[in-house]
C-alpha cells in the first residue's frame, strides 16, 4: 500500500483463477509463469498524469521485491504425490520415487494427497518409513470431500508432519483382520486363554505403532490407538477437536495459507514454513508405475504365473515350437517377479506346484484317475491359499481361481483321454506286437517245427497235426518259440501280409 498526496495505491497478488473481470480504478498486470495476477488499486480523486506514474512505480517495485523470491519458489515448489485406491508395491514404489525427487530437488514441501480404503502391512509400513526418513516436511491432504484415509491410510496421516482433511472426509478403522474373524473381537472373561494367542501378538503391534507415530508428531497416542482396538472412525471435525489432525482445508490453496508461517520440526531442527505463494507440481505416474501396478495386482500375478507353467509344459512336450517356451518363460517371470512383492503363502506355491506335478504324472503313469484327482484338489486349495493378504483389493478373484482350475481340470482330461486311447491300442512293436498275428509253417513233426511271420522264422509249437503251408495263429511268446493254435475258419479266409 502507497499513499501520496489524495491518491492511495493498494497492490495485492490474486490468483489466476480469481481474476475475471477489470474494474473501474484497478490495473491487472499477469505475472508470467506463476499463474498469477499484479493488481493495482487506486483510490483517489486525481487519476490523471500523476495517477500512472505512481502506479508504474508500485509495479516495477513490487516486481523487483518479488522476482527473485517467486522464481525461488518456482525452482522448488511444494510436490504433489497423489495415493488413491489400495496401498500396495506399486503405491509405495511411487511414493518413494517422489520423494527422491523432492530431496534432489531441495522441494520446501511434499504433499501427500490421499484417499484410500486401506493397503499391504508390508507396502505401508515402507512407505512409512519413508516419511519418517524425510528430510522435507510432508503434509498429508485427505482429499477431495468425500474420501477416507481408513485403515493403512491412518497410519499414513499421523505419521506425516503435518495432518490436514477436507471436510467431509473421515479417518480411521485400522483394526486387522484376520482369516477367522476380527482381532479385538470380545470374548467372555471366563473363556479367555492366560496366555496371547497370534491375534493378541497382531492387535498389540498394530496399537503399539499407531500410538508410536502419533507420539512422534505430538498427537494424542491414547486417541489414535482406539483406531486399532476399537476400530475408532472420527470426521474431520472430530479429528481436528481430539488433536489427530492440525487443520481442516478445502483446498491446496487454502492449506498452503493455512500452513504459512507454521513451524515444523524435523530432525529437531525447527523450519518455518513459507507456503503462500507456493507452487504446487504434481510428481505424475509414468508408464513404469503403470506396468507395475498392473503387474502386482494379485490376479494379473496369478494369470502371469499359470500362463508361465502352461507355456513351458507345451514346449517341453512339443521341443522346437519356440513360442510357447519363450512367452511361457517371459510370463513366469513377470509373475514371479509380482509374487515377491506380494504377501504370499509358500505353502499355497508348494500345493499348486504338486498339483501340477500329480496331473502331469497321470498322464504317463496309469493310476486310474486317482493321481489326477488328487492334483486337481491340490491345485484348487493352492491357489486359494496364494496370496495371503485380508486386503479385498489384494486377494485373487474366486471366479478367477475357479475358471482357471476348471480350465486346468479340462486340459488334463483333454490330454488323459488320448493317453487312455494309446493304452487301449495294440502294441505295433517287439514280441507283443506279434501276440495274435498269423504265421505260416515251414516245417512241421510231433507237435513243433518252424514257422515263418513279420518276415522272421520262429521255433513254434502248441500243433500235434500240421502241415507246411498251413497258416496258423500265434498265441504266446517263450523266449524264442512260439506257442500256436489252428485258426479259425473265419481267420483262414484272411491274408497275413506280414508272413
Amino acid at each position: 500500500m502507497l499513499l501520496h498526496g489524495d491518491i492511495l495505491i493498494v497492490i495485492n497478488i490474486l490468483p489466476l483463477e480469481i481474476v475475471s473481470v477489470s474494474r473501474k480504478g484497478m490495473m491487472f498486470y499477469p505475472l508470467e509463469g506463476h499463474g498469477r495476477f499484479l493488481m493495482v488499486q487506486t483510490i483517489g480523486l486525481d487519476r490523471g498524469f500523476w495517477w500512472h506514474i505512481w502506479a508504474m512505480a508500485a509495479i516495477l517495485f513490487c516486481a523487483s521485491m518479488l522476482s527473485a523470491r517467486l522464481q525461488a519458489q518456482e525452482a522448488d515448489g511444494a510436490l504433489l504425490i497423489e495415493i488413491e485406491g489400495p496401498i500396495g508395491p506399486a503405491v509405495e514404489d511411487h511414493v518413494a520415487r517422489g520423494f527422491e525427487q523432492a530431496n534432489a530437488a531441495a522441494a520446501p514441501l511434499i504433499i501427500l494427497r490421499i484417499d484410500t480404503p486401506g493397503g499391504l502391512a508390508c507396502s505401508t509400513r515402507g512407505l512409512v518409513k519413508t516419511i519418517l526418513a524425510s528430510q522435507r516436511s510432508v503434509a498429508c491432504y485427505v482429499s477431495p470431500s468425500g474420501a477416507r484415509a481408513a485403515s493403512a491410510g491412518a497410519y499414513i496421516l499421523l505419521a506425516c508432519h503435518i495432518a490436514v482433511m477436507a471436510p467431509g472426509t473421515n479417518v480411521g478403522s485400522a483394526t486387522p483382520i484376520m482369516i477367522g474373524g476380527t482381532p479385538g473381537s470380545t470374548e467372555p472373561e471366563t473363556e479367555k486363554s492366560d496366555h496371547p494367542d497370534l491375534t493378541d501378538k497382531v492387535i498389540n503391534d498394530s496399537k503399539a505403532y499407531m500410538r508410536s507415530l502419533a507420539e512422534i508428531r505430538g498427537r494424542p497416542g491414547d486417541v489414535a490407538e482406539k483406531f486399532v482396538s476399537e476400530a475408532l472412525n472420527l470426521t474431520a471435525l472430530e479429528a481436528k477437536e481430539l488433536g489427530l489432525i492440525d487443520m481442516i482445508a478445502v483446498s491446496i490453496r487454502d492449506m498452503l495459507g493455512q500452513l504459512n508461517g507454521r513451524v515444523v520440526s524435523i530432525d529437531g531442527q525447527q523450519t518455518e514454513l513459507d507456503t503462500d505463494l507456493l507452487d504446487v507440481t504434481l510428481f505424475e505416474r509414468t508408464w513404469r508405475d503403470e506396468l507395475l501396478a498392473f503387474i502386482t495386482n494379485p490376479n494379473t500375478a496369478y494369470l502371469l504365473l499359470m500362463a508361465g507353467i502352461y507355456g513351458l509344459f507345451i514346449e517341453a512336450t512339443n521341443p522346437g515350437l519356440l513360442a510357447p517356451g519363450i512367452l511361457g518363460g517371459v510370463c513366469l517371470i513377470l509373475g514371479l517377479y509380482a509374487l515377491q512383492m506380494l504377501p504370499i503363502n509358500y505353502a499355497g506355491v508348494a500345493l499348486i506346484v504338486l498339483g501340477l506335478a500329480l496331473m502331469t504324472t497321470e498322464t504317463f503313469v496309469p493310476a486310474f484317475g486317482i493321481l489326477g484327482i488328487g492334483g486337481i484338489i491340490s491345485f484348487l486349495l493352492g491357489s486359494i491359499m496364494l496370496i495371503d493378504s485380508d486386503v479385498p483389493e489384494f486377494t485373487i478373484s474366486p471366479i478367477l481361481i475357479g475358471t482357471v482350475s476348471a480350465t486346468t481340470a479340462g486340459l488334463f482330461l483333454f490330454v488323459l483321454s488320448f493317453a487312455v486311447r494309446a493304452w487301449r491300442q495294440p502294441a505295433v512293436s517287439g514280441n507283443a506286437a506279434m501276440l495274435g498275428s498269423t504265421a505260416r509253417i515251414l516245417r512241421w513233426q510231433s507237435g513243433a517245427g518252424a514257422v515263418k511271420t513279420h518276415g522272421e522264422v520262429w521255433s513254434a509249437v502248441g500243433i500235434d497235426d500240421a502241415k507246411p503251408g498251413d497258416s496258423v495263429k500265434i498265441m504266446g511268446i517263450d523266449g524264442l518259440t512260439v506257442t500256436v493254435s489252428p485258426l479259425k475258419t473265419t481267420d483262414n479266409k484272411e491274408k497275413d501280409d506280414a508272413i
